[in-house]
């Protein structure tokens, strides 16, 4: 699984949805032309190629009208997702269904929003109107056992985007919901729950559709109330009276539960200063359109309208460096050599272009327990959270047992000391530096050296086992320090890791 992992961490979430669906409807071309799926093969790529220009065509007028920059995949993942859920076009006749689909996906998230934010995801919402107003509904033809092998790779965007609980209790309260009505309507359960299996798209719809995440809650607890809220409803045989649930339905039933427990926002912010912290870290403070309500520690997605875009997106996940009760946003990015065109596009940022961010998410923040004793883990750039978490405290005057152990390469590589020297001060929490590079410490040098392990952990805190840990930064970092702490007896509960999907 490092392996697999290796190769995820260096492919945006959106770039991953896109080639996934590409390689799904490769293969359906492929079927069609030696007969397994029951398709003109010329016709497939007519109806995908017809969405697409449907959808980008549509995409251009809104953004224009609205003024707004928007995600360079998205509009190829709504119509690919729709040519893998209509059937191909078999006349003029289906021209209508297939025009109002992907006008309606896309003016969806222009027209149906609250607060810039929108609500329904947009395939969902598109078929269903189409099927009220054109009677054309979705086949989801993608759900048959031919495509099944290759729909199961979808698991690698669960993967990417750590959205498993969500998926476990949606499998499970679908099939309960299936086994249920089995029983009381006297079924085959073996033959009805291999049905579901083999010849629906349920694998297909959670991969791909339950899991995209601007119209998922942000934390994992109520992404398993969605889960289960969607898979009671997804259930092919739950119904009220003579109505029947389809997909598209039960999607949007749990849009709506989302967006009430969801943060209700999308804020424009334009930059106000670049500050250099490190070498190749910098500080962004932006000044939000409103008052950014959030938890210390949690991220969101920011997009960043910039020309020659390269296949890694217009779209980032950066944690909010900033403590809830400061004015500014502040987000610290590291650069690297060959970097992406959104870090060198934001590098040069000036305070015309303005930066949107939404879908705050993240479970990665304080204990309510005040009593807890924590210790946070940092390597690099993984600081940013700690340093939201630790200014929020000071603000606040809360104090914890808290104790730091912020690892880099080299000592211009610390960023933010001063809050933490603050946090010595003010709070007692105890920071402890260390520096993995030891051919260029300083003679000065007064903190440790070396990586974090298990000697350092267990000298520095000697109660260790009643901890909570934090870990916070580059994912092979966060990997190591895990087993370590597994190696120790800390138990999988009282680690706790820092995660956003995205491409650093």
């Amino acid at each position: 699984m490092k392996f697999i992992d290796d190769i995820l961490n260096t492919i945006t979430m959106y770039r991953l949805v896109l080639y996934f669906l590409l390689y799904l409807l490769f293969v359906a071309f492929v079927y069609s032309i030696f007969g397994i799926l029951p398709f003109n093969p010329l016709l497939l790529v007519i109806s995908a190629s017809l969405l697409t220009a449907i959808c980008w065509v549509t995409n251009k007028l809104f953004s224009y009208v609205y003024t707004v920059p928007t995600n360079v995949e998205s509009v190829y993942i709504t119509a690919l997702i729709l040519s893998l859920i209509i059937s191909p076009i078999k006349s003029f006749s289906d021209l209508p269904l297939y025009f109002f689909a992907g006008v309606l996906s896309i003016a969806s998230k222009y027209i149906l929003t609250i607060h810039k934010k929108h609500i329904f995801n947009p395939v969902a919402i598109a078929v269903v109107l189409t099927a009220i107003g054109f009677n054309g509904s979705a086949s989801w033809w993608i759900g048959t056992m031919p495509m099944l092998p290759f729909v199961l790779l979808g698991f690698l965007i669960v993967r990417k985007i750590r959205r498993f609980d969500l998926v476990f209790y949606f499998f499970i309260a679908t099939l309960l919901t299936i086994l249920g009505f089995s029983v009381v309507n006297g079924s085959n359960i073996l033959l009805v729950l291999k049905e579901t299996i083999l010849s629906t798209a349920l694998c297909f719809f959670a991969f791909v559709m339950l899991t995209e995440p601007l119209t998922t809650p942000p934390t994992k607890k109520l992404q398993a109330i969605y889960g289960i809220i969607v898979g009671i409803l997804f259930a092919p045989q739950f119904h009220i009276g003579s109505f029947y649930t389809t997909p598209e339905l039960a999607l949007i039933a749990g849009n709506i539960y989302a967006y009430f427990v969801s943060p209700k926002f999308k804020i424009f912010s334009t930059l106000q200063q670049k500050i250099r912290l490190a070498p190749d870290i910098f500080e962004f403070l932006f000044l939000p359109s409103k008052k950014l309500a959030f938890s210390p520690g949690q991220y969101m997605e920011w997009t960043f309208a910039h020309k020659h875009t390269d296949s890694r997106g217009n779209r980032r996940y950066f944690t909010i460096a900033s403590s809830p009760t400061e004015d500014e946003i502040k987000l610290g990015v590291k650069f690297y050599q060959n970097g992406s065109s959104y870090k060198k596009a934001m590098l040069l940022m000036d305070n015309k272009t303005p930066i949107i961010g939404a879908q705050l998410s993240g479970d990665f923040t304080l204990p309510k327990d005040s009593s807890k004793k924590l210790v946070f883990i940092a390597g690099g750039i993984g600081i940013t959270p700690f340093r939201s978490m630790i200014k929020y405290l000071l603000d606040t005057k809360e104090k914890r047992t808290i104790t730091l152990l912020y690892s880099n390469k080299t000592q211009d590589e610390i960023v933010y000391s001063d809050i933490f020297t603050m946090a010595q001060k003010e709070l007692g929490i105890k920071v402890i530096y260390t520096l993995t590079d030891t051919k260029a410490v300083l003679t000065s040098w007064a903190g440790r050296l070396g990586r974090i392990d298990q000697n350092m952990i267990t000298q520095e805190i000697p109660d260790y086992k009643d901890r909570i840990f934090f870990l916070s930064g580059p994912h092979v970092m966060i990997d190591a320090y895990d087993q370590t702490l597994r190696s120790m007896g800390i138990s999988e509960k009282q680690i706790k890791k820092d995660f956003f999907p995205g491409f650093v």
